[in-house]
């Protein structure tokens, strides 16, 4: 008999990610991540697969982010020495003779080979303070001084260096009191294009710079100049243009990265940014530097095609810009996430990493001709038939003249002469999107009986700038309408029980969720993850307070701070009838735990049904936390806390799960 997902489903898959195809063409290596109960944290290994069939095999054990040499004859990775500390490494093509090749004192985590292959750019942690005594005083006279998943950073910066393979020495390449990076050669070999949030704007905007440095030394060149962000750099095959993704505008950001609506440019030294793509796209890239070394790319690989993923309402596609006639081509047809990517070197192949609506963690290989996938990896066929995934639906409501969508998640074996208990679930950003994909709260949801309800309100990326900018100056307006409109719609239906309906939310989701029980009793129980409850003080503790305030807000808090209150969600706890289950990490360092502390504190002191769980080690992304105990506890709480208050619990039989009812 089938099962439902549950809060224990890490423990039973693995994720495929981090594609990289040999030069020849004919094999990818990646990474697959997987959580086992024996360890504490995610463990990671490399494997390759060739495209002709065949199982995969294994290279390389507690390894990540394996990068073929432009010859194929070798591999870098990543690996952690005896001190924990990330280093890179370099094997045969086959797996053998791994050594290690840097001795860093902070972690390396992103790399990349020069075109000749005799050199590797790769950024690590420069920490001047490193080895202090723990007990001695920290001083800084920075507001961004600490980091979400890092903790404290004061003058610690992420910093380029160079690698000379053969000799194993290393050169460091920028110094700036800044971070640094992801490196991209040029294709000569004698320049590293690389983003930096160098200048004196760094600690109150979320701007950034592209710059050109030469490999032998001298002055940095910038390259971004009119745009305000930049992303996702590639060089064209001649060496004399970059794309980016980029904007050119703090509004059109959101106040923290690329996070609201980018577009794709070309630069080119002397010339304003030239703008390829519309607002039908938003490009993606992930490598947005204060948030470290994400994968997502841009690729140019001839003079006509500029590969980059996409997103658009929802969906994700890998795209190919022409720079001359500013067409662009979707390759892929949707209904999926993608996490990261690769192009093959005759441009005639992607492979993907992506989420989809029948499961999640593996690899796609795409004809970039016709767009026809092909599954590589099958690490999760036995768990998903077993285990089957929601059933999918797509619509679209109106909302104030706006047409918002809306996914909702069924259980798989749903009947509709039955009627279920409805979960509305709001995701984080608020520039977030929800897409046509796998994502865990809503399948570990739906599959335990809900009705899943996932709005793209207003303020979510990926339909046009306007869309996405109207939540700015208005938390907890229009956006809390869209959302509710969201969840009317489907309890019109003759199975929705509108006496069972529960909310959940996480960050900008968790503010949702706190204002929403704030302005109506509709709700049975909710779960709040993670939630700005108070945005005064959320201005003043978060790792990106004052540039993501002073955007999302209407400006700093000194000048409107009335406003900043009367959105604030603590400001509404005596109205609050629906019993509460805060869950927060004590390690967030982007919505900290005093958020949660300060909502709690003042429910139970109006004599609400409130519950305060604090997850240790733990920071923002707390259902994606870098624990699998966390990840299993979150999910189970959320089930037994709706349970609880709806007086009819709905059926849980999960594989392995902790069982606390």
């Amino acid at each position: 008999m089938a099962s439902p997902i549950g809060p224990d489903f890490h423990y039973h898959t693995k994720v495929a990610r981090e594609a990289s195809i040999s030069p020849d063409g004919t094999a990818v290596v990646y990474t697959v991540g997987r959580f086992e109960k024996e360890s504490p944290l995610e463990l990671k290994d490399v494997y390759i697969q060739q495209f002709e069939g065949g199982e995969p095999t294994l290279l390389q054990e507690n390894a990540s982010l394996a990068v073929w040499a432009p010859d194929g004859s070798a591999l870098a990775f990543l690996r952690v020495d005896g001190k924990g500390v990330g280093q890179l490494w370099k094997c045969g093509a086959d797996g053998s003779d791994a050594v290690q090749l840097t001795r860093q004192a902070g972690p390396v985590d992103v790399f990349a080979w020069s075109p000749s292959g005799e050199h590797i750019a790769y950024r690590a942690d420069v920490d001047p303070d490193a080895g202090r005594d723990d007990l001695a005083p920290r001083s800084t006279d920075r507001i961004r001084f600490q980091q979400d998943g890092f903790g404290w950073r004061g003058d610690a910066f992420r910093q380029l260096f160079v690698l000379d393979v053969a000799s194993g020495e290393s050169r460091q390449l920028t110094d700036a009191e800044a971070e640094h990076g992801p490196p991209v050669w040029s294709p000569s070999g004698d320049r590293i294009a690389y983003l930096t949030d160098q200048g004196p704007f760094r600690d109150t905007t979320s701007r950034n710079e592209v710059y050109v440095q030469a490999v032998v030394g001298g002055k940095a060149e910038r390259w971004s100049g009119g745009l305000f962000m930049s992303d996702g750099v590639a060089w064209s095959p001649d060496g004399k243009r970059l794309a980016v993704i980029g904007a050119e505008r703090v509004q059109q950001v959101g106040g923290h990265g690329l996070t609201c609506q980018g577009w794709m440019y070309v630069l080119e030294p002397g010339a304003y940014p030239r703008r390829l793509t519309d607002d039908s796209l938003r490009p993606i890239s992930g490598a947005n530097i204060p948030l470290g070394a994400g994968t997502p790319a841009v690729r140019w690989p001839t003079d006509r095609q500029i590969f980059f993923i996409a997103d658009a309402r929802g969906e994700s596609f890998i795209c190919i810009a022409d720079p001359e006639s500013k067409q662009v081509r979707r390759v892929t047809k949707g209904s999926e996430q993608i996490i990261d990517w690769d192009v093959s070197a005759a441009h005639d192949t992607v492979v993907t990493a992506s989420n989809t609506l029948e499961g999640t963690g593996e690899l796609y290989a795409v004809d970039t001709l016709h767009g026809d996938r092909v599954q590589l990896t099958h690490l999760n066929d036995e768990y998903f038939s077993e285990h089957p995934v929601a059933r999918f639906e797509r619509v679209s409501v109106t909302s104030e003249k706006r047409e918002i969508d809306v996914r909702i998640w069924f259980p798989p074996d749903m009947d509709p002469n039955r009627s279920y208990p409805v979960l509305l679930d709001v995701h984080g950003g608020p520039h977030s999107v929800f897409y046509d994909a796998f994502y865990p709260v809503h399948q570990v949801g739906a599959t335990n009986g809900y009705i899943v309800v996932a709005p793209n309100p207003r303020g979510s990326s990926s339909y046009g700038l306007e869309f996405a900018t109207a939540v700015h100056g208005d938390w907890g307006g229009g956006d809390y309408l869209d959302v509710m409109a969201a969840l009317s719609s489907v309890l019109r239906r003759p199975y929705a029980d509108e006496s069972r309906v529960v909310m959940h939310g996480s960050s900008y989701g968790g503010f949702m969720a706190s204002w929403a029980v704030g302005h109506t009793d509709r709700f049975k129980a909710a779960v709040i993850g993670a939630p700005v409850t108070n945005l005064p003080s959320f201005y003043g503790t978060s790792d990106i307070g004052v540039p993501f305030s002073e955007v999302q807000f209407g400006g700093s808090r000194s000048k409107n701070l009335p406003w900043y209150v009367r959105h604030s969600p603590v400001t509404y706890a005596e109205n609050v009838s629906t019993p509460v289950l805060l869950i927060h990490g004590e390690d967030d360092g982007r919505v900290l735990i005093e958020q949660s502390e300060q909502y709690f504190v003042a429910l139970k002191r109006a004599g609400k049904t409130v519950e305060f769980v604090r997850m240790p080690e733990t920071s923002h992304g707390i259902f994606r936390a870098k624990h699998g105990r966390i990840r299993e506890e979150y999910f189970q709480r959320m089930l037994d806390w709706f349970s609880r208050f709806l007086n009819q619990p709905p059926d849980f039989t999960g594989n392995g799960s902790s069982g606390r009812h």
